[in-house]
Formats: C-alpha cells, structure tokens, sequence
C-alpha cells in the first residue's frame, strides 16, 4: 500500500518583461510541490511533482495552511483505489478540499491544481507508465493520441518592441515547427496599431488569417469588443480570444451574435459550475468556439474530468477544448483525452513553461516522450528546481 510520506512546497520566479493588454509579468511567479512516497525506487522514493499556469501567482498560504495538511492527516487508506494498490487522486481531492465552501473561487483552485498535477505524476510513476498512457488505462479512454496539435502563444508588448521584431518573432515560432500563432491585441495604441501588428504577421504567414489567432485578455468593453470584431471578422482568423471580462457572460454572448467568426475564452474559468455558466449564457457556439480552461488552474485534472462530462452532456466535442498553460501536463491531458490541442510558450515563463527537452514541434504538432509520469525528469531546468525541493 504507497503511501504519502512528505509534501515539500516552494515558489519560484517565471517573470519576463513583456506584457499583455492587462497585465505586465515582471514579478510573475508559481508554486511549486514535490509530493514524496514511501516506494523506494534507485535508492529514491518515488517523488510527483507539480506547479501552477502562468498568470496566476503562487499561492503558498492556501498550501502550507489548507491544502497540504488536509493530504497529510488524512488516513493513508482513504487516499488510495479500492483495491489499496494505488494513490487515487480523485480521493486525495476529496481530502484537499474538505471544509471548503462552494463559489467565489479566487486562488483556492490554482492552490489543489498544483498538488493534483503532482498525485498524477506521483500516480503514473507508480505504474511506470507515462502519463497520457496512465490517463487511457485508468479512465478507459482507450488508445491516446500520439500527438498533440500546439500553438505559438507570443507577440506580447514589451519595451523596444516594434513591428519588426513582432514579425521576427513569428518566423522564429515558424522556424520551430508551429504552423498557427498567437499575437497579443488591446494595447495602449489602440485598434489602429493592432491592425497594423496583425497585417505585418499576416505577412509573414502568407496572408493566412486561419493561421494566425489574437488575445485581448478580457480588455474590452462591449463596444470596443464589437469594434474590434468588426474590424477583425474580414481576415478570417483562427480565433478572436477573451475579447471581454472572462465572467461577463451576457457581453460575451452579445459579441458571440455579431461576429461570425471564432471565439476563444475559458482560461479565467476555474471550476465546473463556471464552466457550466460560460456555456449557458455566454452564447457559446460549439461548432467554431474553443473553450481553454486550463486544468491546473480549475482545481486539478479532477475537475477538469467533470467539466469534460458537462461539455459531452451538452453537445461539445473534447476536440473544441484547447487548454491555457502550455506546459507538459496539459499535453499528457490533451493526448489522454482527445482534445483539440495545447498552448505553447516557446521560450516563455521559465523554468515551468514548455515541454521536455527533446520535444520537437514537427507541423504544428508535439509527440509525448515515454518517461514515467509527466516528464519532468527530461526538462533539465526544471527538474533540478523540484528536486532542490526535497534533497
């Protein structure tokens, strides 16, 4: 019978100097778990490890206070499958979110999300199985994908960044292998110098606006959302993403009626009943639209299996589901599950951000490595910041 024997928790920097519409990331930073076993393996106990999606910042309190001794105290028997042979994440969510109250979300689901990543880890390390191959067998998903469809997430502002650079941006995403991209829109110079960013990329991409997707991070208001989606609709984009604040339904739904072209938004939605409120009145449309809800931030790959089963019960296909984060654990989810896709960082918000080291993006698309559990063991920089966690 594993059982949990120790749970080390800490914070490490992802900030860089660019900035969206919203927000600047210069003192960006994420939690980080190593969740330690009493299965002895190489002389080692077997260690999962975990961290939270850029954009939100650490969330050490909610852990060292809430989160991480609920796991601990809980009776080792109650964390496990029924037949006592396994750490049963499901269980250990239980446990972590024990005395919570529902509703006003605010950090507490990035703070469970965090540990949740490591149990998954832990879990499928057990087994010695990789983790989308994990996810297939304990979920009866059947065979996962062998690859995963990734975007280049990038054309931020920052200081000395003119069209020239944004442009040379987007041929080094294409030099890596992405076919699609993504450039930030809703800066200070208005929708002028946005269109302008968007015909120099459209440059670059050949004139193919369905290569090419813009994120306002939830700037506008409602005229300005409707103002820039006229202005937008002619060049036929992959998607026009958070035009509006991610919890204003009824203007995001008023949008959804005026442009006919894709929407993107779910990366501020953190649990299931928010989710089920984004389909319900925000008038989604699950033909076009990708919902991005991003597993780490939403409570966990617990969750995020739930909101998975609302979206089925409602009509939607997984493959509209393209996850925010752009790190390993969401491709493992993205393989397991048939979803759409997965952001990518290239470059960005390390030492968390990206995939393994031998990752190569070939088409637009990212094939999972076989190393048991996420990977992280093949993303040198990163892992040498966990296992500092628990030498």
């Amino acid at each position: 019978m594993p059982r949990i024997t120790a749970i080390h928790e800490g914070t490490v920097p992802i900030s860089s100097s660019m900035s969206n519409a919203y927000i600047n990331f210069k003192d960006m930073d994420c939690s980080i778990v190593a969740v330690e076993s009493d299965v002895i393996r190489d002389g080692r106990p077997v260690v999962g490890y975990g961290f939270n999606s850029n954009g939100r910042y650490s969330v050490g309190e909610i852990l060292r206070r809430r989160v991480i001794p609920r796991l601990l105290q809980a009776p080792p028997e109650d964390l496990l499958t029924d037949d006592g042979d396994h750490i049963d994440p499901a269980r250990a969510w239980d446990a972590m979110t024990r005395d919570e109250k529902p509703g006003g979300h605010g950090e507490r689901p990035v703070a469970v999300g965090v540990v949740d990543m490591a149990l998954h880890d832990l879990a499928a390390k057990l087994d010695g199985l990789p983790l989308h191959h994990w996810l297939a067998r304990h979920h009866d998903l059947g065979e996962p994908d062998d690859d995963v469809f990734v975007y280049a997430a990038g054309g931020y502002y920052a200081p000395g960044k003119g069209i020239g650079e944004l442009q040379d941006e987007i041929r080094h995403f294409l030099d890596l292998g992405y076919r699609v991209v993504k450039i930030k829109i809703g800066g200070e110079e208005g929708l002028a110098e946005d269109l302008r960013r968007i015909e120099a990329v459209l440059k670059v991409l050949d004139g193919a606006g369905d290569r090419l997707a813009v994120d306002a991070n939830g700037r506008f208001d409602l005229d300005t959302a409707l103002r820039y989606g006229q202005a937008l609709e002619p060049y036929g984009l992959f998607w026009y993403e958070e035009p509006g604040d991610p919890l204003d339904f009824a203007q995001h739904a008023a949008l959804a009626e005026r442009y006919r072209g894709p929407l993107a938004t779910g990366e501020n939605i953190f649990s299931l009943t928010d989710a089920r409120n984004l389909l319900r009145y925000a008038g989604m449309r699950p033909d076009r639209d990708t919902l991005q809800i991003d597993p780490v931030l939403s409570y966990g790959l617990v969750e995020y299996q739930r909101i998975l089963r609302m979206l089925a019960q409602h009509g939607w296909s997984s493959r509209r589901c393209v996850p925010h984060g752009g790190h390993q654990f969401s491709l493992h989810i993205a393989a397991a599950f048939k979803l759409g896709g997965n952001e990518s960082y290239p470059g960005e918000f390390q030492p968390t951000g990206g995939f393994a080291d031998s990752a190569a993006v070939v088409d637009g698309r990212v094939a999972l490595t076989d190393i048991p559990g996420i990977g992280f063991e093949d993303k040198a920089e990163l892992y040498r910041v966990f296992r500092a966690l628990h030498q």
